[in-house]
C-alpha cells in the first residue's frame, strides 16, 4: 500500500513553475498575504425560510459584498457586484430572486450567462440551496435553462410556468424577444434580470447585447414590469460604466 501525502498549494505552484513552458511566459509575480473575511449578518428582511435554508448549508453569515448586494436588490436598486472568482457572487443574485418568489409565487426572473456550461453550473447551485427549503416550497419552484438544447415540450412549459428562466444573449435575441407574445407571464411579472460575467460583454459582443437589452426593457415597459438588474463581474477597472453603457 502506497501513501501519498496531499501536496500544498506551494508545492503545486513549484511543480508548475518547473515546467519549461512556464518560465518564459511569466512577466511578474507577487504574493498577497491572506486577509480575514469581512462578515455581516444576513439582511433582516430576507425571507426566514431562506435564512433557514442557508444555515442548513452551514452559511450562518454573509460576506460584506453579499449583504450589500442583497440589500440593494431587495430595495429595488440596480447593482453591480464585482469580486474575484469563487468569492460568493452567486448568492448575491440567487437570494433576492428566491426571496421575491417566496413572497410572491407569481414573480419571475431572467438570468443571462454567456455560455451554456456556466448556466448549467449556476442552475445546479440554485437547486442545492432550494433543496433545503420546506418540501412544499421546493416542489413548486420551476427553474430551467432555455437554450438551443432545450426539448420542444420543455420549452412550452418554461414559457408558461418558468419562475427562473436561465438563458444566454443569443437565445434571448432569437428565441424569446421575437416571440414575446408567448412569454407574457415572464415579461409581465419580471422582478429581476441577472447579467452574469459582465466583463465578457465588450467590443462587438457588448454592442450586440446592449441592443438586445434595449429591446428587452422596451418589452418590459410594454407589459407593465420594471425589473431590478443585478450584474456580476470579475474584477475590472470600470464595471459601473460598462453596466451603464449596456
Amino acid at each position: 500500500m502506497t501513501t501519498v501525502a496531499a501536496s500544498s498549494t506551494a508545492d503545486r505552484i513549484a511543480r508548475l513553475r518547473s515546467q519549461p513552458w512556464v518560465a518564459p511566459r511569466l512577466a511578474h509575480e507577487v504574493t498577497l498575504p491572506g486577509q480575514p473575511g469581512d462578515y455581516r449578518p444576513w439582511p433582516e428582511r430576507l425571507h426566514p425560510e431562506l435564512v433557514a435554508a442557508l444555515r442548513a448549508q452551514g452559511l450562518d453569515r454573509a460576506y460584506s459584498h453579499q449583504a450589500e448586494a442583497i440589500e440593494s436588490a431587495l430595495s429595488g436598486r440596480d447593482c453591480v457586484l464585482v469580486t474575484p472568482t469563487a468569492s460568493g457572487k452567486t448568492l448575491g443574485f440567487v437570494l433576492p430572486v428566491l426571496d421575491a418568489w417566496l413572497r410572491d409565487p407569481g414573480s419571475r426572473a431572467l438570468w443571462l450567462f454567456p455560455t451554456k456550461a456556466l448556466a448549467q453550473d449556476q442552475l445546479a447551485g440554485l437547486q442545492e440551496l432550494v433543496a433545503h427549503l420546506p418540501e412544499a416550497r421546493r416542489d413548486l419552484l420551476r427553474a430551467a435553462t432555455f437554450d438551443g438544447d432545450t426539448p420542444t415540450g420543455l420549452r412550452r412549459a418554461i414559457r408558461q410556468d418558468g419562475h427562473i428562466v436561465v438563458t444566454n444573449p443569443d437565445m434571448l435575441h432569437s428565441g424569446i424577444l421575437p416571440n414575446h407574445t408567448g412569454w407574457v407571464r415572464l415579461l409581465q411579472s419580471l422582478r429581476y434580470i441577472v447579467i452574469d460575467e459582465l466583463h465578457a460583454y465588450r467590443g462587438l459582443f457588448g454592442s450586440h447585447l446592449a441592443n438586445v437589452l434595449r429591446r428587452l426593457f422596451r418589452l418590459c415597459r410594454f407589459y407593465g414590469s420594471n425589473p431590478t438588474v443585478i450584474c456580476c463581474s470579475a474584477t475590472i477597472a470600470n464595471p459601473g460604466e460598462l453596466a451603464g453603457r449596456l
